[in-house]
């Protein structure tokens, strides 16, 4: 009697406590929106990566995963998930997504009610041409219909650090998801692109190798991004598995040699720190050492060296920047917060790895948004170093200058005391005024460099405005493109549906009923309308970016040093619209243009000259209106000689004072690093050269009016 209540105690006890042992199932309920199951799932550890399918099925290891998202570090073992879904929702197919791209080897194995198994093999060792889905991240269709359960395991190899966001919904919900991401990242990118062609004019103009070294720092940073983010081989090698797992290493790699080679020219290491300065070339070295590794295919291996080598670089290059900020060279002081914000990034990305953080939105775009502010910041440190470069000139020529006049006033005190010995010095002062002709020179050719810096400055601002103003109408159509195909997508199903119903052996009345219900269930009449605004949209995006071309191409002119005819309210409207972001939307336009005839100029030369006059204009407003009420007034006459551009602001205006000097070289009423303070002097000597005049009417406080007088035929003097 005793034994039989033991054993049925001892079996109650086991019939409470298997339920606590059985796998979760993970219950879909919304189609609305995609859920995170990275802690409903089972893990199974697969040290030697040896377990069949058959076995995992079988196996009695899987424990639960207790983190939002699995983090797996960096191992040899493989991994096995298991899954068991139960769709409570009002959709007969649902979507897994693994949005992890940098996963080795990814097997997909589908459970039917039977015990019978699919699978699918996937992985950035298998070619993105080769997948089923083409797209960067794993994606798979559950066919589960409403109220049934399935079981699916998974299986993950990874030679970096793997983690394991896991996401279930609607093909719908994830293409969204997928969507939002892409344009983020299509921003990011763009920002890298501006940079890089930015301080690629620079180069070409200054010659720095510098600028040169950070083009190529910068394009491998996005490129280490793309990577990490599974969109260069998605783009760039989609066929080639071998070079979506070599980028990895190849890529960060040569961000990183590139970074200390900007590092070395930039902050003047090797003058400044020579001992760190050795140093960085064993940082060089360890790079290339993983570059080697992975022709080996020792991908793991590199992942370690590259980490090691990650480490070292951010230690001696913040140890670098502070040594070289306490010595004063302001350079030092621009990379040390620029990279002191990389660095927060790398730390927010490599807490996450280690489970320190969690993986979120934050998390996931730490390391764009550094590296984003980093280039933005080096680049404004660059540019900061052509001012540099601009006051040692002035400085330059102000000592050349003192050295003349005391030059001059030697030669007159010695032409009335020393008569009698001109002939002794006349050896002497020929020497000297060669001396001075040198000096002459060598400023010409400084003027000449300024000059084309202005011109580098002007072609600077205008890529930013460009890119900021093709971008506006370009999102009007990637915006539009999906719930077009979407639309259209639902159309070509109801034109099926519909034929199915005309072919079905019933009445015609019975037809047009089903066919008007069909209707009203996909609603029809409106599925029509938002084509319609579809299309319009994708239209008036496409003919905005096609005006703004055509204006560059108007205001480019690339024939701008032959003289011929040209429209000048034609030029004028092009300088409008490239100049549309620099004028904002706080600033009113208003334009009266005449009906001129063809004026025989430089149509380049003049578009640079309306340029500089309407920056100047907004710069004005904008410190007089800084919260709206500005206009900007364009006005264009003529007579029987010449045409007349009228250009007025109720900006600060001018007194006496700033208007006898507007047109001197370097002077400028900008702050520092706002104005070379050339562009008034190149527009006065443009319009000199067109036989023109420029008329200033201006009161303090009130505006400013420029009145270009430009004869319509040009003579030659």
């Amino acid at each position: 009697m005793k034994f039989k209540i033991v054993a049925g105690f001892i079996g109650l006890l086991l019939f409470f406590a298997i339920p606590s042992f059985a796998q979760d199932t993970i219950h879909y309920y919304n189609a609305d929106q995609s859920i995170q199951i990275g802690d409903k799932v089972q893990l199974l550890e697969d040290t030697k990566d040896a377990f069949s399918i058959e076995q995992v099925l079988q196996s009695k290891d899987f424990y639960k995963s207790t983190q939002k998202v699995p983090n797996l570090q960096i191992t040899k073992s493989a991994f096995w998930v298991k899954m068991i879904i139960a769709n409570n929702s009002n959709v007969n197919t649902l979507a897994f997504e693994l949005e992890y791209p940098t996963i080795d080897s990814v097997i997909f194995v589908k459970v039917d009610t039977s015990g019978n198994y699919t699978k699918t093999v996937t992985g950035e060792f298998v070619a993105y041409t080769d997948r089923e889905f083409k797209h960067q991240n794993y994606i798979f269709l559950l066919d589960i219909p409403h109220g049934q359960t399935r079981e699916y395991l998974m299986k993950v190899v990874a030679s970096e650090q793997m983690q394991l966001p896991l996401v279930l919904g609607t093909s719908k919900n994830i293409s969204e998801t997928i969507f939002s991401r892409d344009l983020i990242f299509g921003l990011y990118a763009g920002v890298i692109l501006v940079m890089v062609l930015y301080n690629l004019f620079v180069f070409f103009t200054v010659k720095d190798e510098t600028y040169l070294y950070y083009v190529f720092y910068i394009l491998f940073v996005g490129l280490a991004q793309a990577c990490l983010q599974g969109y260069a081989p998605r783009f760039f090698y989609p066929h080639s598995a071998f070079l979506a797992n070599a980028m990895m290493v190849w890529v960060p790699a040569l961000s990183g040699i590139f970074g200390i080679l900007f590092l070395y020219s930039f902050v003047r290491v090797k003058e400044f720190a020579p001992v760190i300065y050795r140093l960085l070339f064993i940082i060089i070295a360890v790079y290339a050492a993983t570059i080697v590794m992975s022709f080996f295919g020792e991908y793991r291996l590199s992942a370690n060296m590259m980490l090691i080598a990650v480490m070292l670089l951010v230690l001696m290059g913040l140890l670098t920047g502070i040594i070289i900020s306490i010595k004063g060279y302001r350079p030092a002081k621009f990379f040390l917060i620029a990279f002191s914000i990389f660095i927060a990034s790398v730390v927010v990305f490599v807490l996450r790895n280690f489970n320190i953080l969690p993986y979120n939105n934050f998390s996931f775009y730490a390391l764009q948004i550094g590296s984003a502010c980093e280039v933005v910041l080096l680049s404004i440190a660059l540019a900061d170093k052509i001012n540099i470069f601009r006051r040692e000139k002035e400085e330059s020529q102000m000592e050349a200058m003192q050295v003349l006049q005391e030059n001059e006033r030697i030669v007159r005190e010695q032409n009335v005391m020393l008569e009698a010995k001109v002939n002794e010095r006349t050896l002497e002062l020929r020497s000297t005024n060669e001396d001075l002709n040198k000096t002459m020179t060598e400023l010409k050719e400084a003027e000449s460099q300024l000059v084309e810096s202005e011109k580098m400055a002007s072609l600077g601002q205008l890529t930013a405005g460009i890119a900021h103003e093709i971008n506006n109408p370009i999102n009007f159509v990637t915006s539009n493109v999906g719930p077009l195909k979407r639309d259209v997508d639902a159309l070509l199903d109801a034109i099926l549906h519909i034929e199915e119903i005309g072919l079905a052996n019933i009445s015609d009345d019975d037809k047009k009923e089903k066919i008007e219900e069909y209707k009203e269930e996909i609603d029809f009449d409106y599925l029509k309308i938002e084509i319609s605004h579809l299309l319009k949209g994708i239209n008036e995006g496409a003919s905005r970016t096609a005006e703004i071309v055509k204006g560059l191409r108007v205001f480019s002119r690339l024939d701008e040093d032959d003289l011929k005819k040209a429209d000048l309210n034609e030029g004028l409207d092009s300088t409008l619209i490239i100049s549309n972001n620099l004028i904002g939307n706080n600033i009113q336009v208003v334009k009266e243009f005449g009906n001129l005839p063809l004026v025989e100029c430089y149509p380049g030369k003049l578009n640079q000259v309306f340029m500089n006059m309407i920056s100047n204009a907004v710069h004005a407003i904008n410190k007089q209106h800084p919260n709206g009420g500005g206009i900007l007034k364009i006005s264009t006459s003529h007579n029987d000689k010449s045409v007349f551009v009228k250009i007025e602001d109720n900006g600060t205006g001018m007194d006496e004072n700033t208007k006898k000097k507007i047109y001197e070289p370097f002077f400028t009423t900008k702050d520092v690093g706002e104005g070379t303070g050339l562009g008034m002097s190149i527009s006065y000597n443009t319009i000199k050269k067109h036989n023109g005049q420029i008329y200033i009417n201006s009161t303090l406080g009130v505006g400013t009016e420029f009145i270009l007088d430009i004869p319509i035929v040009h003579e030659i003097l």
